[in-house]
């Protein structure tokens, strides 16, 4: 997982770095706030943040407002590192959009155990929005189906784009998933079948002779 750290304090971001690593990961480093944004804010940006509370210029508080009002960077999984422990504080940095929280001097399995839950949350929406674009994909494909088709009023074949009449059961499953079972409907039974199979039982077979 790619994630980025954002933390002002030389040894603490150098701590972070070092342990990160040490779990496998790719790491973002950057020092402040505005820095964070900058890489948060470019193409296949981290989809994980650590972000220090207090740093100059633009605090991990405002990084995370700032993140959320971008409709493309919501899904970002915002971990707040803080040596603030007092409840109002905690629901201040979750009401600014974090969506967990570390208090330093961070525990090593602490901070673990809850990375590996934004790491779960953040492989969830990447797979749901995979899923959204199949999707979208699929729909698009039915809605090629919407709109004026030729259809012959008497074999009831249909015209496609390149002006070859084709069976509407070759058609439809070329542009979607469906397939076909065949039955008679109880119209054509009455009308159709039914008076061929009293054709069928009024005829005798001939007669042979003696």
């Amino acid at each position: 997982m790619r994630i980025l750290i954002a933390d002002d304090n030389d040894v603490s971001r150098a701590l972070l770095e070092e342990t990160l690593l040490g779990w496998g990961h790719e790491v973002v480093v950057t020092r402040d706030g505005a820095e964070a944004l900058q890489e948060l804010r470019r193409p296949g940006a981290p989809s994980l943040a650590i972000l220090d509370w207090m740093m100059p210029e633009i605090d991990g508080l405002e990084v995370c407002r700032r993140v959320r009002q971008e409709p493309e960077r919501r899904a970002l999984h915002i971990l707040l590192l803080t040596g603030r422990d007092q409840t109002e504080d905690l629901i201040a940095g979750l009401d600014a959009g974090a969506d967990d929280y570390v208090t330093k001097p961070f525990d090593q399995g602490e901070l673990k155990a809850r990375l590996q839950v934004g790491i779960r949350l953040v492989e969830l929406q990447e797979a749901l929005a995979h899923r959204v674009i199949d999707l979208e994909t699929a729909l698009s494909n039915i809605k090629q189906l919407r709109g004026l088709l030729p259809i012959c009023s008497y074999c009831k074949k249909i015209r496609d784009d390149k002006n070859y009449w084709r069976q509407v059961e070759s058609y439809v499953g070329e542009y979607t998933e469906a397939e076909f079972s065949h039955s008679i409907c109880p119209d054509c039974y009455r009308t159709v079948v039914k008076p061929e199979l009293e054709k069928l039982g009024g005829r005798r077979p001939p007669q042979g002779r003696d």
